[in-house]
């Protein structure tokens, strides 16, 4: 079999004593975020995840043609994403997950920022719960004693206010 990786003169990781250059990470990543902004692109990594397929296996769902499926795995081959071996006329392809791994450890530099948001958020969504909490203890408390002054509420019939007084002063006499 023939790897596609060496035909296409991609440089294997380096290895040695001092890592990639910075320059070399910074391209490594470059190809991998890019290969990763087609939506096509994650839907073949996610195809061949824990599997090896055929590009003919890899192209059936999508509705492009052949060679399209074959333009963007070649794409990610070039990222470091896809190892594909060659076989005569068949190509097998497979997930080479060394690349993302890269990616995530790029990316897990940046969490620090994103929990400072989260704990911002959680705060503010903690005051705003804190300020609901006081207004409705003040509504329900402010709402008892004027429901007590009702008339209706307080047991007293809905009669009017005059037809009380003369109720009044008919008892007395």
């Amino acid at each position: 079999m023939v790897n596609i990786a060496a035909m296409l003169r991609i440089p294997p990781r380096a290895v040695d004593s001092g890592g990639e250059s910075q320059g070399a990470d910074e391209t490594r990543l470059d190809l991998v975020f890019a290969a990763l902004s087609d939506p096509i692109r994650r839907r073949i990594l996610e195809r061949l995840d824990g599997q090896a397929l055929l590009v003919s296996e890899l192209a059936e769902p999508f509705e492009i043609s052949l060679q399209g499926v074959s333009r963007h795995i070649q794409v990610l081959v070039r990222a470091g994403l896809v190892q594909q071996e060659r076989s005569g006329r068949i190509s097998r392809c497979s997930l080479d997950v060394g690349p993302l791994l890269d990616a995530a450890v790029w990316l897990n530099r940046y969490t620090k920022y994103w929990q400072q948001q989260f704990d911002v958020l959680a705060s503010t969504l903690a005051e705003i719960d804190e300020r609901r909490a006081a207004e409705t203890a003040r509504a329900a408390v402010s709402v008892r004693p004027a429901q007590a002054a009702r008339p209706a509420e307080s047991g007293r019939s809905a009669q009017p206010a005059r037809a009380r007084k003369r109720a009044r002063s008919a008892r007395r006499k």
